[in-house]
């Protein structure tokens, strides 16, 4: 995959001036957008990402693969564990994926996360931007943040690094973790589930409005995720179906 590194400085989201340049035509598969402060980063379900200067990492990548492209659930899955086997090249220890998006450390503490979209996505033109922050040299967030879950840093778990060197494992990372997802799916989704420590245990599962509880037996990116249920029935759930997961 070809890289090249657009910085912006300070902008309103570097996943808005990825698509902004997918929308003039000057986008190539593999273009970076970096940022050092962001006025409108965003994560899921529209909730803000905390994006000031400093020295932290916010940065999102164009991917132009041939069609038919990716599958969406499983394209993040592989973001997640780029991002996640990069953090570990930098330093990282005992890091975790949090379903969908998230890497966080051995306490459940958030560390980074992940954003992929598409907008107004054709079959004969796929296009994506995978989005992902990660939180290098904070010691300090905003208390709605700690609020709703612990946050941590890179030098909070006592690991020095800077936003470069953290990017650049980031990226041959999420390359090998790419052409995992196209070559052999089930072994990146055998690696998802252990990295997320999903067979630890049981699960609940938000299906809609629907909770379901039950034993992960298996993730297949076609078939969906399926439960064994207490009742020993097994419960398939197609994974775009699949709004929220925990073990409990």
């Amino acid at each position: 995959m070809d890289r090249r590194v657009i910085r912006h400085g300070v902008t309103d989201s570097t996943s808005e001036r990825a698509f902004a340049a997918l929308a003039e035509g000057s986008a190539s598969h593999g273009d970076v957008h970096l940022a050092t402060a962001q006025t409108r980063g965003r994560g899921r379900l529209g909730r803000e990402w905390s994006s000031p200067e400093g020295g932290d990492l916010y940065a999102s990548l164009v991917l132009l693969p041939p069609p038919p492209g990716y599958d969406p659930v499983g394209l993040t899955m592989a973001v997640g564990l780029g991002v996640l086997r990069g953090l570990e090249r930098a330093g990282g220890e005992e890091l975790m994926l949090k379903w969908p998006n998230d890497v966080v450390d051995a306490a459940g503490a958030k560390l980074a996360g992940v954003l992929v979209e598409s907008r107004g996505l054709q079959p004969d033109a796929p296009h994506y931007v995978a989005g992902f922050g990660v939180n290098i040299t904070r010691t300090e967030f905003p208390a709605e943040l700690t609020a709703e879950r612990p946050v941590t840093s890179l030098r909070l778990l006592g690991i020095t690094a800077d936003t470069e060197g953290v990017l650049e494992e980031i990226l041959g990372e999420l390359e090998a973790a790419l052409t995992q997802l196209i070559a052999n799916p089930s072994a990146l989704c055998s690696t998802f589930v252990r990295r997320a420590g999903l067979f630890n245990g049981p699960l609940e599962v938000q299906r809609g409005k629907e909770l379901c509880r039950g034993r992960l037996l298996e993730l297949d990116l076609e078939i969906g995720l399926t439960l064994e249920t207490a009742e020993g029935a097994a419960l398939t759930i197609p994974l775009e179906h699949v709004s929220a997961l925990r073990q409990v």
